[in-house]
């Protein structure tokens, strides 16, 4: 059985953000993302890469900024590990609901998951890596959870990747920079092809916040 989520009433995801945009401007020297076109009357699915304990925190922010802010996101959730869940119990309040890899509950969770996705405003946080793995990689690896949830979202989705990316150079505190992929929609879904738009999607995001190194990356479609 799945832990599902209470999420946050819009006020109180407001007040959150809030919140987090505070702690993050307090650690960070820039925050720089470039936005793309959001589509209204929509869910969201925004996959982002997992490379630190501050993940959480920076999608939040970019939910705020780029969804709520221009086009009507009212609740997140996120899948979550249910180790955790059952470890920090407070995460299902912000609206985490659990899954459980290797399971027989984890078809529960992706149903759960399409559930969400069938209504617009509400945007799901996923990480397709599914497991923490340096921001610098050059190859995204993609477990098959999307293929599981995304034919049975029932409704208008729209699949969004984020490369969330932090260089220092000259401050003592880092940029962090939100590179954003529009990836379609759910009607348009191929799972191969989304992989290799991400994966040379987060090759160049990389590529450009290189300064000076001439560093020559292959872009291949593996």
């Amino acid at each position: 059985m799945i832990i599902k989520s209470r999420p946050l009433h819009p006020f109180f995801f407001w007040w959150g953000a809030l919140f987090v945009g505070i702690f993050l401007r307090g650690r960070l020297n820039k925050i720089k993302v470039n936005e793309i076109d959001i589509k209204p009357g929509h869910s969201y699915l925004l996959m982002c890469n997992h490379f630190s304990f501050l993940d959480g925190f920076l999608a939040y922010y970019l939910a705020n900024r780029v969804f709520r802010k221009k086009n009507g996101m009212r609740r997140l959730y996120i899948m979550s590990l249910k180790k955790q869940m059952e470890k920090n119990w407070w995460l299902r309040y912000i609206g985490s609901f659990s899954v459980d890899p290797g399971k027989r509950s984890i078809e529960e969770s992706f149903a759960y998951a399409a559930e969400v996705l069938s209504r617009p405003g509400n945007l799901l946080l996923f990480y397709p890596q599914a497991r923490l793995e340096s921001q610098y990689i050059r190859h995204i690896h993609f477990e098959d959870g999307l293929n599981h949830i995304i034919p049975q979202i029932k409704g208008k989705c729209q699949l969004v990747w984020s490369s969330n990316l932090m260089e220092y150079f000259e401050s003592t505190k880092p940029t962090l920079h939100y590179h954003l992929l529009d990836c379609g929609t759910n009607a348009t879904y191929d799972f191969e092809l989304l992989k290799q738009q991400v994966n040379l999607h987060h090759r160049k995001s990389i590529e450009k916040n290189i300064r000076f190194t001439d560093e020559p990356i292959k872009y291949t479609t593996s």
